[in-house]
């Protein structure tokens, strides 16, 4: 787990058996990812002369481990309760070893997930809420608990994921850390809710209620095949997407393909050259005055609305994170401009 960002540190809880030290940091003792805490365990039950190699794989010493392991979080929990304040300041310094937890320790996952704590659509910045808060609150009907991993919570808000979840009263979790992505894959599901990514593309909201009239469904498609042609190197599927509230589009990744967040974190460890190459969903908003202005353009001037076309692309991309040539955006556009110039 280093290299998903976890670090290294040295267990340092000293076993004892009647006050005499056994082994000052026992390796199998504790799950790896507790290695953060510090103390010492007394017990009697373990015998004076047992060696340090025949310990890892004592069984007495297992059972020990889990127990102290169980009695830990089960702690952590009544603070979280009883002191959400101290308890929250205390998960802002160690929520790493927490999360590397949750891809490691599955026999405590359950456990550790009810002390993860993130930034939500329904809190102010810097405030947290828990899993289970989350669920208490779940809408009527709705199914699953929704996330965004992005690099900082103004990228998410001013992003077009979100926008439809809030307008439908759907609570979006903020994960601001690449890990995460790899963190919630782990978990999967909590209290028998899936946990999904609002960029999921296969997330049906209903039809969303942004202004303006929507493109004749003929005109939407003649448009979305045009569209795909002309980016054909670069999308998958265009279609017109029921989600986008006040943005002209958005990109989803689709089904079985690596997300931007782990896209992003095999190029952060230099593995991106082992990536292959990602088309991607291409949705637009048929009710976007950019888009309808593009429905008209693409055929009287169908130069400048493919480079427009281009654009939003781009644009989608880089709200996605999944940009990898932000130069061509300043290429493009000063051809646009040259256009309008003229």
């Amino acid at each position: 787990m280093e290299a998903y960002g976890m670090g290294q540190m040295e267990p340092n809880v000293g076993l004892y058996c009647k006050k005499v030290l056994i082994d000052p940091k026992p390796r199998k003792l504790l799950p790896e990812w507790m290695r953060f805490v510090r103390g010492v365990i007394d017990s009697e039950d373990l015998p004076l002369n047992i060696s340090r190699e025949s310990m890892q794989d004592s069984a007495l010493v297992r059972k020990l481990g889990d127990v102290v392991a169980k009695r830990l979080l089960k702690h952590l929990d009544k603070e979280a309760v009883e002191d959400a304040k101290k308890y929250n300041e205390f998960y802002a310094s160690f929520s790493r070893f927490f999360k590397e937890g949750i891809a490691t320790d599955h026999t405590n996952r359950d456990a550790i997930a009810k002390l993860l704590r993130f930034e939500s659509s329904m809190t102010e910045a810097g405030e947290t809420v828990s899993l289970t808060d989350y669920v208490k609150r779940m809408k009527e009907g709705q199914t699953a608990i929704y996330y965004q991993v992005a690099t900082s919570r103004s990228s998410i808000e001013t992003g077009p994921y979100v926008a439809a979840f809030k307008e439908k009263g759907f609570e979006v979790l903020y994960m601001f850390e690449h890990i995460d992505e790899y963190v919630i894959s782990s978990l999967s599901k909590f209290e028998d809710k899936d946990l999904k990514s609002v960029n999921a593309p296969d997330i049906d909201l209903g039809d969303a209620t942004g202004d303006g009239e929507s493109l004749p469904e003929a005109e939407a498609t003649t448009l979305c095949d045009w569209i795909k042609e002309r980016l054909v190197s670069q999308v998958e599927t265009v279609r017109t997407g029921k989600r986008l509230v006040g943005s002209p589009a958005l990109v989803l990744t689709p089904e079985g393909e690596m997300s931007p967040q782990i896209r992003q974190m095999m190029k952060a460890m230099g593995k991106d050259n082992d990536m292959p190459g990602s088309k991607v969903i291409f949705e637009i908003n048929p009710r976007h005055s950019l888009v309808k202005g593009l429905s008209k353009l693409h055929q009287s001037d169908p130069e400048t609305a493919g480079l427009i076309s281009e654009q939003i692309l781009d644009n989608a991309l880089l709200s996605a994170g999944l940009l990898d040539e932000p130069q061509r955006i300043i290429e493009r556009t000063q051809k646009l401009m040259e256009k309008l110039a003229s």
